[in-house]
């Protein structure tokens, strides 16, 4: 009754059914996975952002890496800008999805080192190479606050660091490139500012910490799909089964036998 089964076509197909049940469950899994990491992810952000601001330098130190945990601590710098070793950051996007650079200044603290302080976004100048029109630091000592965040590096980010730009023009914000380039003692990582509060540079939003994005629903997705593949390997099964019986109820009857001629009147 179920001799197709063997057949070519159908073997086939069960193997294929038994590959996608298990592929669907790991890809289910890796959407959950990426859900509780946004979840976790959301839960540090909005700790982090609650929590008392502390001077930088209690966080990090030259050649640091800022962990994960201490990402968007609030922090505060007290020093003055170095406006002469200022940079921008190329092809950033604002809140609205424009596309500029960030303006990347250190801040001299009192006691000689300098930590990075993104000031925020400002649009390109029509001419890639250009230098942007860039609002003046604050001179003077300065005290600013803002959120930690880790160096950037191509392999965090995705963003290749392309050689041979403008002067004064970087893809990455990364302390120890910036070290060498300005031959000053940088503090690892950077500070994104908040306070006080500019229209221009047009300062970082706070990351989105209550979104947790269509994760969840894409594993439940993938984990239907998986159940759905024996189910429908089933249905098939069944109806191949009933077109054969089918096939083979007619041909047992045989051919219908032919009416007889009326005779003609």
């Amino acid at each position: 009754m179920y001799r197709f089964l063997l057949s070519r076509q159908w073997v086939i197909l069960t193997l294929v059914a038994l590959l996608l049940i298990p592929v669907m469950i790991k890809l289910g899994f890796w959407q959950f996975h990426r859900h509780e990491r946004r979840v976790a992810q959301n839960a540090l952000i909005a700790d982090n952002l609650k929590a008392k601001p502390v001077p930088v330098e209690t966080l990090t130190s030259p050649g640091h890496t800022v962990p994960r945990g201490d990402y968007w601590r609030k922090v505060t710098a007290t020093g003055t800008f170095d406006t002469a070793h200022e940079v921008v950051v190329r092809r950033r996007t604002n809140a609205d999805e424009n596309v500029g650079m960030l303006v990347l200044t250190p801040l001299v603290l009192k006691d000689g080192r300098a930590v990075l302080v993104n000031r925020g976004w400002v649009p390109a100048a029509p001419d890639q190479k250009a230098y942007p029109e860039v609002p003046p630091a604050p001179g003077g000592e300065v005290t600013i606050a803002g959120r930690l965040k880790a160096d950037e590096t191509t392999g965090a980010s995705g963003i290749k660091d392309l050689r041979g730009l403008p002067d004064r023009q970087v893809m990455l914000i990364n302390s120890a490139q910036q070290a060498e380039l300005i031959g000053a003692t940088v503090l690892g990582g950077y500070v994104e500012q908040t306070g006080p509060v500019t229209e221009s540079p047009e300062q970082i939003p706070e990351p989105d910490h209550d979104s947790i994005g269509a994760h969840m629903a894409y594993a439940v997705q993938w984990w239907l799909f998986a159940s759905g593949v024996p189910v429908g390997w089933v249905i098939l099964v069944r109806r191949e089964r009933r077109d054969q019986e089918a096939a083979r109820s007619g041909a047992a009857q045989g051919p219908e036998a032919p009416e007889p001629a009326t005779a003609a009147v």
